[in-house]
């Protein structure tokens, strides 16, 4: 019985940290795609950092990743910024992949 309860804990543990990884993984990709979206809208700076925290503040209105595309979305737009949506979605998966590689490397 010890080794049913022992692999449980194991899979309890290994669940609880993809968890935190993958939370991690998506602040930071929201990190990121707010630094580049402040740089799109000409922030630079404490106006910039500002921003990318707000970009990670919006994903915790829904889940999934259509509030941070809202946010950033709409922003541009305000803006001005010359960026499809077609673009801001592909420069969202690509630095998911950039913070993937950040995080599991840390």
């Amino acid at each position: 019985m010890n080794s049913f309860n022992d692999r449980e804990k194991a899979f309890e543990a290994k669940y609880a940290h993809d968890q935190e990884t993958n939370f991690k993984i998506n602040a930071r990709r929201n990190k990121l795609l707010g630094l580049w979206a402040a740089g799109e809208m000409g922030l630079t700076g404490d106006a910039a950092d500002a921003y990318a925290k707000d970009v990670i503040k919006s994903d915790f209105e829904e889940a999934g990743d259509e509030d941070v595309f809202r946010k950033v979305w709409g922003d541009l737009q305000a803006k001005g910024a010359d960026i499809s949506e077609h673009r801001l979605r592909q420069r969202m998966a690509d630095l998911l992949d950039e913070a993937r590689q950040q995080i599991t490397t840390e």
